[in-house]
């Protein structure tokens, strides 16, 4: 099993009215609650934990894309990638990844990715993510009942950018390049390896089993609520006669470890309400426009996580007080892995037993929560928990996985000394 350290960066002080207040977190979110000052510290905090948390062994270290919000401070992930490809040597780097459908034209993303993935010296995975109706239909105001068009040619397009060694004229419905030639290549060969983050719909679910790309279950909502959506997966899998190797597949969780029950309750209680309270308070109206959902995902009954999370909220404003759900909530129904070492071991065996995925995305950093603890949670997870998951799934093979260069084809990276503002 591979263990992957995933940021989401959200915005970590976000009132506490704001479930009273402010109507959602994405896209309308007010400007005012915006602190730049503040927002540098958070930053520079993110990326020492991003950077931490390669120190510490993890398989990879994980970053996505928002626009709008203050669920996640990252509207360009290439941003972020490529300083941790100057500042780290050895962890892949997953970017999970560009929305196709918002680039125009969309071989900015394979410049993008192929520099990334030099830069790293082959350490990238492209994620290519449809993305949500928040950012896709009303922060950037693409069409929803287009969307996934658009994507499929942006998709087409970006390969055939990063496989043709010639220079191609490419005429589409929505992209019309006469001349599409681009530099730099990618170092991993004939791309790097390419894994679709979704919600759970049937038609991604067929695309990635026809392109033979890695499904990522994004849930907020823990193993529990996602077996589900992953049954679903797997036997869609079985009908299209694809295997079940357990790496076709990628599932977001949240976890926190301390050396009790106990204490890892008091430690982790604040960022966990604060995350699933306030950085998930998403209005309904901006969570299932028409037409974003196909057909034949409606009729399979299944809802997105976006959909999930803004009918929870609307439970939740039943309640006259608004303060949404308690830790008590959360760790009943699975949406945090939550105790010791030992108790974490066996919630996330009860998780690879359960969904069968190889590639296990751990929020480690969620809410409001700081550096130092952030960094604890990281520390004791790496050293008491992950040891005993690494030979889940060992007698299959990971085909989707980064290959980069020889270490002793790489450039060698000075040690980082920043210089003197005077100087």
């Amino acid at each position: 099993m591979k263990m992957m350290w995933f940021h989401l960066m959200p915005y970590t002080e976000l009132p506490e009215d704001f479930r009273q207040k402010h109507p959602s977190v994405w896209v309308d979110i007010h400007s005012s609650l915006f602190d730049p000052k503040r927002a540098h510290l958070m930053y520079n905090d993110f990326m020492d934990e991003l950077e931490f948390a390669a120190d510490c062994s993890y398989d990879a270290i994980c970053v996505n894309e928002h626009h709008s919000n203050g669920y996640g401070l990252m509207p360009s992930p290439n941003l972020i990638a490529s300083a941790l490809a100057r500042r780290t040597t050895q962890v892949p780097i997953c970017v999970m990844g560009n929305s196709l459908a918002l680039y125009n034209p969309p071989t900015r993303v394979a410049e993008e990715f192929a520099m990334l993935d030099v830069i790293s010296g082959g350490r990238l995975i492209a994620g290519f993510p449809v993305g949500t109706p928040m950012d896709t239909c009303f922060a950037y105001g693409q069409n929803p009942s287009m969307l996934r068009e658009r994507y499929l040619e942006a998709h087409d397009l970006v390969i055939k950018a990063w496989t043709e060694k010639d220079t191609f004229a490419f005429n589409g419905r929505y992209n019309q390049q006469r001349y599409v030639n681009i530099w730099p290549r990618p170092v991993q060969q004939p791309h790097p390896p390419i894994w679709i983050p979704g919600g759970g719909s049937v038609e991604t679910w067929q695309w990635c089993a026809q392109m033979d790309y890695v499904y990522c279950y994004l849930s907020y909502y823990g193993y529990k609520a996602g077996k589900a959506t992953m049954d679903g997966f797997w036997a869609e899998m079985a009908r299209l006669g694809k295997d079940r190797n357990p790496y076709r597949a990628g599932f977001a969780q949240v976890v926190a470890v301390a050396e009790s029950r106990q204490q890892a309750l008091d430690l982790y209680t604040e960022p966990a309400e604060y995350f699933f309270n306030r950085c998930l308070h998403i209005d309904p109206r901006f969570a299932a426009p028409a037409g974003y959902s196909t057909e034949a995902t409606q009729r399979a009954g299944l809802e997105s996580m976006v959909k999930k999370a803004a009918n929870a909220q609307t439970l939740i404003q039943g309640d006259k007080t608004n303060r949404g759900m308690t830790m008590a909530d959360f760790v009943e129904r699975g949406y945090v892995v939550i105790g010791s070492p030992d108790e974490v071991l066996e919630q996330l065996n009860a998780l690879a037993d359960d969904l069968h995925v190889g590639h296990l995305m751990l929020l480690m950093q969620f809410g409001n929560m700081g550096k130092d603890l952030t960094q604890y949670n990281t520390r004791v997870f790496a050293e008491t928990v992950m040891p005993r998951l690494r030979s889940r799934f060992a007698e299959y093979e990971d085909r989707w996985w980064p290959q980069p260069m020889e270490a002793g084809e790489r450039a060698p990276l000075p040690a980082f000394a920043p210089k003197l503002a005077a100087e």
